[in-house]
C-alpha cells in the first residue's frame, strides 16, 4: 500500500504537475476581459464615420467585498439600477459578476474614487457615430459587446473587431486579492480601420435632397443611390427616413408612441434598419426599358432608325396593353419611342427577341444573380420562370412590369451596359488600413468583361442622352452637361390601391459616364410621374455633385431651361 501511495504521489508530482499547477492558478486568478478598440470607418476623404468612445464596465468580486450595503447603495444610485437587482449580483458567490457595461467614463471614475473593496471599474470602448443618422443603413451599428449587428459593421467584423485583452488578479485561498502581486495585463490589439468609397459630403447633400422631396410630396420613403459606373464604387446610399446610429433601438415611427409588445417592437426595428436599396425588391417600370433596349440593339432586332406606330396600346394575344399615352404617339422612330417612353415600342422589341433570347440576355447581363455588394441581406431578382413565360409576360417584362429587382441591381446592370459592357461589382470597402494609416490591403472586386459590345453601349448612351435632351427626362437636363437617363412611373400591387413609385435613373457625362444616380420615390402625393417628380431630384444632385467631383461643364453639354 505504501509503495502504491508513493507511486501515485510520484505520478502526480512529476507527470501531472503542469496540469495541477494550471488548476491552482485558476483558483487564485480572477480574469476580466478588456475590449479591443474597434477599427474606425473612414469615408473617401478620411472623415471618421464610426469611432470609439471610452466607457467603463463595472464588476464586483464577491469574496473581496467588505461593505456590501455601501457597495449596493453606491452602484444602484450611480448606475440607475434597482437596488434588489444589484443586491442579487453583489451577494452572488461567483469569481466575478458584471453589473453594467457601457457606463459613461465620468460615472465610472466617480465609482472608482469611492474606493470600495471588491468593486472593479475597467475602461472599455463603445461605438460612437459622429454624424448621427448619416448613412445609418449603410454603416450599421454594434451591440453591447461591441460586435457588428447590421451594415458594414457586421460585414467587415473580421477587419474591425481587434483582439481583446485581459486583466489577471492573483488572490489567496479565500479569494482575497494579494496586494504584493497586484494585477497583470494582457493588452488588447486594436482592430484595423476600413476606408470606404462613400463621401460624407455627397451623402449629406443627397440625404437633404431626399428629405426635401419626401416632405414636399408626403412620400412614404425615398431611396437614392449614387455610384461610379466604371468601377462600382458607391458615393452615396440614402434611404430616408434614416435612424440615429447612436440610439438605434429607439423607434422613429408613429407606432413608437403607442404601446407595442416586445415582438412587435422588434419587427418595427427590423423594418427601420432595412436598406431598401438592396434588401427590398420593387417593380422598376420604364427604367428597365434600358435593358430591353440594350438586348434588342445587341441582337440586331432593332436599330435606332426603325419605324414604329403607337395607337395608344398594343394587342398581345388576347390582351390589350396600354401605353402611358392613351391617345398614342403615332409614327415614331425607335429613338423617339425611347424619348416618349412608349410601351408599345418596347413590347414590339421584346416580342422580336422572343422568350429564349430575352432570357439569355437577362442572364448574360447578370440580372438573375445577386450583385455581390459588400453589405448583408441582398435580395435576389423575382422573375417568371422561362417555361411559364408567354407573350403577355414577355411584353410586360419588356417595359418593366410583372417582376421585381433591387434598386442596386438595376443601377449596377445599367452601369455595366453604359460603361462599354463590363459587369462591375458595387461596393463600399476600398482599403483596410492600420491604426497609423498604413494600407494593409487594397480591396478588389470581380469584373466580368464582354456582357455587351462597345458599339451597342455607345448607341445606348446616345439614345439615353436624347431622352434627357429632347424627351421625357428633360427635367434632369443641366446647362453645360451632357446627361443621359430614363424616367419611370410604376404602380404597386394591388393596382386598385392607386399607389405609385416614381423614379429616374441618370448618368453624366453621357458620352463617358463618371456618375450614375438612381432616385426612387415611394407613393408620392399628387403628381407622381417620374419625369416630373424624380428627375428634378437627380438634377439638383448632379448640379452640386458633378462640380464637387471635378467634372467640368462643356460648351456642347445638354441644357434644359425651365
Amino acid at each position: 500500500m505504501l509503495a502504491g501511495l508513493l507511486g501515485r504521489l510520484m505520478w502526480l508530482m512529476v507527470f501531472r504537475s503542469d496540469y495541477y499547477y494550471e488548476k491552482a492558478e485558476d483558483l487564485h486568478e480572477r480574469e476580466r476581459d478588456i475590449k479591443a478598440a474597434r477599427g474606425e470607418i473612414l469615408d473617401a476623404k478620411g472623415k471618421v464615420l464610426a469611432a470609439n468612445k471610452t466607457v467603463c464596465t463595472i464588476s464586483v468580486i464577491h469574496s473581496q467585498i467588505e461593505e456590501p450595503e455601501k457597495v449596493i447603495e453606491l452602484l444602484a444610485k450611480q448606475l440607475g439600477l434597482d437596488r434588489e437587482e444589484v443586491r442579487k449580483k453583489v451577494e452572488k458567490v461567483s469569481s466575478i459578476e458584471r453589473i453594467k457595461t457601457n457606463v459613461e467614463k465620468e460615472t465610472g471614475d466617480m465609482i472608482r474614487r469611492a474606493g470600495l473593496s471588491g468593486v472593479k471599474v475597467d475602461e472599455d470602448y463603445k461605438r460612437y457615430y459622429p454624424y448621427g443618422s448619416l448613412a445609418s443603413k449603410v454603416l450599421g451599428f454594434t451591440g453591447g459587446d461591441n460586435q457588428g449587428i447590421i451594415g458594414l459593421e457586421v460585414k467587415y467584423e473580421g477587419v474591425l473587431k481587434g483582439i481583446p485583452g485581459k486583466i489577471l488578479t492573483t488572490t489567496d485561498a479565500r479569494g482575497i486579492e494579494i496586494d504584493e502581486i497586484g494585477e497583470s495585463r494582457v493588452e488588447p490589439v486594436s482592430g484595423n480601420n476600413l476606408r470606404i468609397s462613400l463621401d460624407a459630403n455627397i451623402q449629406e447633400f443627397v440625404q437633404q435632397a431626399a428629405v426635401k422631396v419626401m416632405e414636399e410630396k408626403q412620400a412614404e420613403r425615398v431611396s437614392v443611390l449614387l455610384m461610379n459606373p466604371q468601377n462600382g464604387e458607391i458615393y452615396a446610399c440614402v434611404n430616408v427616413p434614416e435612424f440615429d446610429l447612436n440610439d438605434p433601438f429607439s423607434l422613429d415611427t408613429e407606432q413608437a408612441a403607442g404601446a407595442v409588445s416586445e415582438e412587435e417592437k422588434q419587427e418595427l426595428l427590423n423594418q427601420m434598419w432595412r436598406n431598401p436599396c438592396l434588401n427590398d425588391t420593387y417593380e422598376p417600370g420604364s427604367t428597365f426599358k434600358i435593358i430591353t433596349m440594350a438586348a434588342g440593339l445587341e441582337e440586331g432586332v432593332v436599330s435606332p432608325d426603325d419605324s414604329f406606330y403607337c395607337p395608344g396600346y398594343r394587342l398581345v394575344d388576347d390582351r390589350r396593353i396600354h401605353c402611358s399615352n392613351r391617345k398614342g404617339h403615332g409614327s415614331q422612330t425607335f429613338v423617339e419611342g425611347a424619348e416618349n417612353s412608349c410601351n408599345p415600342v418596347f413590347i414590339e422589341v421584346g416580342l422580336r427577341l422572343g422568350v429564349e433570347r430575352y432570357y439569355r440576355y437577362f442572364t448574360k447581363f447578370g440580372l438573375m444573380e445577386k450583385t455581390g455588394i459588400d453589405l448583408p441581406g441582398e435580395a435576389g431578382t423575382i422573375m417568371h420562370k422561362k417555361e411559364n413565360m408567354g407573350n403577355v409576360e414577355l411584353a410586360t417584362v419588356s417595359f418593366g412590369q410583372s417582376f421585381q429587382i433591387t434598386p442596386v441591381q438595376l443601377a449596377v446592370t445599367v452601369s455595366s451596359l453604359i460603361n462599354g459592357g463590363r459587369r462591375i461589382t458595387p461596393h463600399f470597402g476600398v482599403a483596410v488600413e492600420s491604426q497609423d494609416g498604413t494600407v494593409v490591403e487594397e480591396l478588389e472586386y470581380p469584373v466580368q468583361n464582354g456582357i455587351l459590345s462597345g458599339e451597342t453601349s455607345e448607341k445606348l448612351r446616345f439614345i439615353l442622352e436624347k431622352v434627357v435632351s429632347e424627351g421625357s427626362g428633360r427635367n434632369a437636363g443641366i446647362e453645360g452637361y451632357s446627361i443621359g437617363g430614363k424616367t419611370a412611373t410604376s404602380q404597386t400591387l394591388p393596382r386598385s390601391a392607386n399607389r405609385y413609385i416614381s423614379s429616374f435613373l441618370g448618368f453624366a457625362p453621357a458620352d463617358d459616364p463618371k456618375v450614375l444616380a438612381l432616385c426612387i420615390i415611394h407613393d408620392p402625393e399628387g403628381v407622381y410621374y417620374g419625369g416630373t417628380v424624380a428627375a428634378p431630384v437627380v438634377r439638383s444632385i448632379f448640379e452640386n455633385v458633378l462640380p464637387y467631383l471635378g467634372i467640368e461643364r462643356t460648351e456642347n453639354g445638354t441644357a434644359h431651361k425651365e
